[in-house]
């Protein structure tokens, strides 16, 4: 397939209103839909071969920002970070990207109650002080943007998709 037909449309940033909430939100889900699209459609194995040496792939780059997601916006406790960077290899693409759009769908639902961005986020975590709903929106928009770079050009070197 020439190159041409592998570009995806370039989606521009997203039109939001006017609100902090409302622009932190709208720039999170725009850089989570762009990473989950990443994913989507990329070739087995080429989505779960380390592509440079430090070992990171796209799959798992997506597995990772699932556990981020996870941890930031519901209290679930990480014990190894750098595991969460390997999927198994009994999960398919379709299973990793499900997981992050349910852990996605999940954090909204908390986020969809924070009404005041400099109170703690509602969040279960015994013994650990919970960001403000502002500290975490933040966070995610940086990890998530951070990574979708990365998965820009993981996807390029897999098949030369482009686009976001």
């Amino acid at each position: 397939m020439p190159p041409t037909e592998r570009r995806r449309r370039d989606t521009p940033p997203p039109r939001t209103g006017n609100t902090e909430v409302e622009v932190l939100r709208g720039f999170l889900d725009y850089l989570r839909f762009s990473i989950a699209a990443k994913v989507d459609g990329a070739p087995e194995p080429q989505v779960r071969t380390p592509a440079v040496s430090s070992g990171t792939n796209l799959l798992g780059l997506l597995n990772h920002l699932t556990f981020v997601e996870r941890a930031t916006f519901l209290g679930e406790a990480v014990n190894d970070w750098q595991a969460t960077f390997r999927s198994a290899s009994s999960d398919s693409v379709a299973d990793i990207l499900a997981d992050y759009r349910e852990a996605t769908a999940r954090a909204n639902e908390v986020l969809d109650g924070c009404t005041d961005l400099a109170a703690p986020l509602p969040r279960p975590q015994p013994g650990k002080r919970a960001p403000s709903v502002r500290w975490a929106l933040a966070h995610m928009i940086e990890e998530t943007g951070r990574h979708a770079g990365h998965a820009d050009i993981l996807r390029e070197q897999i098949d030369d998709t482009t686009g976001r």
